[in-house]
């Protein structure tokens, strides 16, 4: 099983603050240990949503609305991509999260991922290897470019 670890948003990520020299080397321990354990598959943080922007579709025609975003308990600050046995291990690794992260009070968003057996007989045996291929060929450019 596959979930999204979802580091929430607060007022210092949002105004660009720097994690501190401890807090890195917290964050890059938590992660070596599910790196170790075979649990985590990618991980990044995400600049401030001044930086960003969003694509609202209206009848089908895009608009482009710039950052910054209100409410930044809405908006994400970073993430983890993990595969766990079951939802239970992937809140045992979440509940590990440094405590030092935002002076200990931040919150963790978990989301399962779909895969594709969950999309059932819809998902057919050529969406399936199409789909297998469009992973594969991301996964070489990606590693091309590094």
């Amino acid at each position: 099983m596959k979930f999204m670890v979802i580091r929430k948003a607060d007022k210092d990520t949002e105004a660009g603050v720097m994690p501190t020299e401890q807090l890195v080397t917290d964050m890059l321990r938590y992660n070596e240990e599910m790196i170790k354990a075979g649990v985590m598959l990618d991980g990044m943080g995400l600049q401030p949503s001044i930086k960003g922007a969003r694509v609202k579709f209206g009848n089908g025609k895009p608009t482009v609305i710039d950052g910054p975003f209100t409410e930044a308990k809405e908006l994400v600050a970073g993430f983890s991509l993990i595969q766990v046995k079951s939802r239970e291990e992937a809140i045992a690794w979440v509940k590990r999260w440094p405590t030092i992260d935002g002076g200990g009070n931040v919150e963790i968003e978990l989301r399962q991922v779909y895969e594709a057996e969950d999309f059932g007989a819809e998902f057919t045996p050529e969406m399936r290897k199409h789909e297998a291929w469009l992973r594969d060929a991301a996964e070489k450019r990606s590693a091309g470019r590094n």
